[in-house]
């Protein structure tokens, strides 16, 4: 006797078992095969601070819509599958992590906190792969990689150089973000944007060999004045009350 369909879809025991079927049977598995065309699609690699969310599940859901179609087609299709170390932004994970247990990053030292990102990487960039897998993904997984496996640091390099040697890569005084906590330079991605109002600071500095007499300066960087040694004006200018000068003499630099 047929058994009877259940009158609601329950994924439990069905999707795993099905997808660890295509994953051992080597479905997705993608070869250097000259008869066919090849088709790749590099996966943007999830950044191991965390788990998946909804913007990883739409755009792994159309990366894989697009692979399979071109498998379809007769193509020799490589989903590269892979997870990102994500840097400062793990660094930062990690270090709030360690706090929540009473730990101090600066004081257990460089080996002993490279321990708790390799542990940490180990849980969450494991986490990924499983979310990964629920949803289907039909990626080579042969293939997959972490940025900070050594061929892929090596490959960095590699192509770094070569920039490099091609004028393409060049060192230049640029302003920067620069994180104070972290203390390290931070891309524009990683900034949030905040506009506040700024401060006009009036400042009077002294004049050598006139006791009690000085020019007042409107500035929005009072911490010049440590480091100025002369202040410079017009004598054609209007200066009203006490503060009229006709030329102030270099202040003692202090």
């Amino acid at each position: 006797m047929a058994k009877e369909l259940a009158k609601t879809y329950d994924p439990k025991g069905l999707e795993d078992r099905l997808y660890e079927k295509w994953r051992k049977g080597g479905y997705f598995r993608a070869k250097v095969n000259p008869e066919k065309k090849p088709f790749t699609i590099v996966m943007p690699p999830p950044n191991i601070t965390g788990q998946l969310h909804m913007g990883h599940a739409l755009d792994n859901t159309l990366q894989d819509i697009l692979i399979r179609w071109k498998r379809m087609e007769g193509y020799e299709a490589l989903w590269q599958p892979g997870t990102d170390h994500a840097a400062i932004a793990t660094e930062v994970k990690v270090t709030e992590h360690l706090r929540e247990m009473g730990i101090d990053k600066d004081k257990i030292g460089r080996e002993e906190f490279l321990k708790y990102c390799w542990e940490w990487r180990k849980e969450y960039g494991g986490r990924i792969i499983r979310q990964l897998y629920k949803l289907g993904s039909s990626a080579d997984w042969d293939r997959e990689r972490f940025t900070m496996d050594e061929g892929c640091s090596d490959a960095v390099l590699e192509v770094f150089l070569k920039l490099y040697e091609k004028g393409y890569i060049y060192r230049g005084a640029k302003i920067i973000n620069w994180c104070p906590c972290c203390q390290t330079s931070i891309s524009d991605a990683e900034v949030e944007h905040e506009d506040q109002d700024g401060f006009f600071w009036h400042i009077n500095y002294p004049i050598v060999g006139e006791e009690g007499r000085f020019v007042e300066i409107a500035t929005t960087r009072p911490e010049t004045l440590l480091g100025d040694t002369a202040v410079a004006v017009n004598p054609e200018d209007a200066v009203s009350g006490s503060h009229r000068q006709e030329l102030p003499a270099a202040s003692d630099g202090s």
